[in-house]
């Protein structure tokens, strides 16, 4: 996450890019969206997820605008240390020429090579800022997206160190909220699926025996909380020593999850569909609770987020021609998936049985829909299977990202410090904060709420106010950007600070009211 520039491998195809986009946003925050839909009321989720889809597409097109100045940027300042060397070489030249002839002309042979190279330097200048149609125009074009540059380092390139700091600061935070989610996430799919429930499917619902974290799960000695706490122990053991280490996911990997996330989705929009067309819907939701917004608003949130990884996805795609068409194509089929999703799974289950964890609530053995044991296990362990591999490099990303924001010029971490302190530093704050509850749809709205609006709508804001400054003045004005955002007024700029502000003052203000 941190910003070191690097090459961008094996590129791929556009639709490639829009898949690996899609399977980034679509993740772990879409597992709580429905609970969040059902608390907030369907009119209300319907015109929030909306307009928040909208805001993070813009924001996705001013990260890339960001990348594409970056890259300009980059390409110009390594054309001056060309110079610089061009220009260091004519002059050793002279001086070797000087120790070698002491005739009086050889001075003014000093002042027609320096001349000569500056005609070239102008000359190179204005074949890399000419326009397309030049005929001496470069292969490259100054904008192009061809290194990738992380989100870090657009933060060095652009903001002063107090934003640098800021920057940093907000995706600290996000990236510690996003371990507990997922350590939360992770024994708590375990804990269900493992810990017996016994259950009449002869006896109405309302006599059942309703489940809490003292409800016994082996045996009396045990509880849920316990048996809970148990797996989150043996995660933290399992997981928690590869922040230690230097890991990779792999492509076959990433491969294997987003299979087995589309395959997991598509079930449960199949099963809940089906549901209710059997006449079996037992889902009658609200059309609104303005004091459940602010949950909403940080799930959704969450669930939007794909602006830190963007350099990643986006760099490497062949042809960025029509690269903010595809996003928005992108953006559109993902609102449409949250929207049968969410919708489907108010108007399916009961409101007060919708399931943190959208996954559980297909484990009913008692419903002859839904009730198929390959399905249900597959789905309860549809969460530990993905969140369990994309641990260990958010951890590592965390790990480094600390790294970088202590780090000081010309200091060296002690082995100490490097390889003990900054790991632990990392691992155990969101694991405690797992011990300390498992409620997903909190973790889900404080993380996307506070350090994801930060992301998903400061950051990009100020990245792409600061980088069309330095555009115009490394550049000047006339220069032309073909990836510049369909929002180019700074109008859209301003309008995305005063939104994301007022969105994290009045989620803070409700909360307060709310606890009060």
């Amino acid at each position: 996450m941190a910003g070191d520039i690097t090459e961008t491998g094996s590129l791929y195809s556009p639709f490639m890019g829009l898949i690996y986009i899609f399977n980034l946003i679509v993740g772990t925050g879409a597992l709580t969206m429905p609970k969040a839909f059902r608390a907030a009321g369907w009119l209300i989720s319907l015109v929030l997820i909306i307009l928040l889809g909208f805001f993070s597409f813009m924001t996705t097109t001013f990260v890339v605008e960001t990348m594409s100045v970056a890259n300009a940027r980059l390409r110009w300042k390594t054309r001056e240390k060309q110079n610089e060397v061009h220009k260091a070489t004519f002059e050793e030249k002279l001086h070797a020429a000087f120790a070698n002839n002491h005739k009086k002309d050889d001075a003014h042979t000093e002042d027609v090579i320096e001349d000569e190279e500056e005609n070239q330097s102008e000359e190179e200048r204005r074949a890399l800022l000419a326009p397309v149609n030049d005929p001496k125009r470069r292969r490259v074009d100054l904008y192009d997206i061809t290194e990738r540059v992380e989100m870090g380092q657009m933060a060095s390139m652009f903001f002063n160190k107090i934003g640098w700091y800021l920057f940093y600061l907000c995706i600290v935070i996000y990236l510690y909220g996003d371990l507990a989610i997922y350590a939360a996430a992770v024994p708590k799919s375990l804990r269900d699926i493992t810990c017996p429930v016994n259950i009449t499917c002869n006896i109405k619902p309302s006599k059942q025996i309703n489940l809490t974290n003292s409800s016994p799960c082996w045996g009396t000695a045990v509880n849920r909380q316990n048996a809970y706490r148990v797996y989150l122990g043996a995660f933290s053991l399992l997981l928690g020593p590869f922040v230690f280490f230097n890991v990779q996911k792999t492509k076959y990997l990433q491969l294997l999850t987003s299979l087995m996330r589309w395959v997991a989705f598509t079930i449960m929009i199949i099963l809940a569909m089906t549901r209710i067309t059997h006449g079996k819907g037992e889902g009658h939701p609200k059309m609104e609770s303005i004091t459940s917004v602010p949950n909403l608003f940080g799930v959704c949130v969450y669930s939007f987020m794909c602006q830190h990884s963007l350099p990643s996805l986006v760099t490497p795609i062949k042809n960025k021609r029509h690269l903010s068409l595809l996003v928005f194509f992108d953006f559109l089929v993902i609102l449409v998936f949250y929207l049968v999703l969410s919708f489907t799974g108010i108007f399916c289950f009961n409101n007060k049985d919708i399931k943190d964890i959208y996954t559980l609530n297909f484990m009913d053995k008692c419903d002859p829909i839904t009730s198929a044991k390959e399905i249900s296990y597959f789905l309860g362990l549809f969460p530990v299977f993905t969140l369990s591999t994309n641990f260990p490099i958010i951890a590592i990303t965390l790990r480094n990202n600390l790294k970088t924001l202590f780090h000081r010029d010309g200091y060296t971490y002690p082995w100490i410090i490097d390889r003990i302190f900054f790991p632990l530093l990392t691992i155990v704050p969101p694991i405690a904060v797992a011990f300390g509850t498992d409620d997903l749809e909190f973790l889900v709205g404080v993380t996307g709420s506070y350090a994801g609006a930060g992301i998903q709508y400061l950051v990009p804001a100020f990245l792409v106010y600061s980088a069309r400054k330095e555009q115009r003045i490394l550049f000047g004005p006339g220069s032309i950007n073909k990836h510049t955002s369909p929002f180019r007024h700074t109008f859209w700029v301003y309008f995305v600070w005063i939104w994301g502000t007022l969105s994290i003052i009045f989620v803070t203000v409700n909360h307060i009211l709310t606890k009060s």
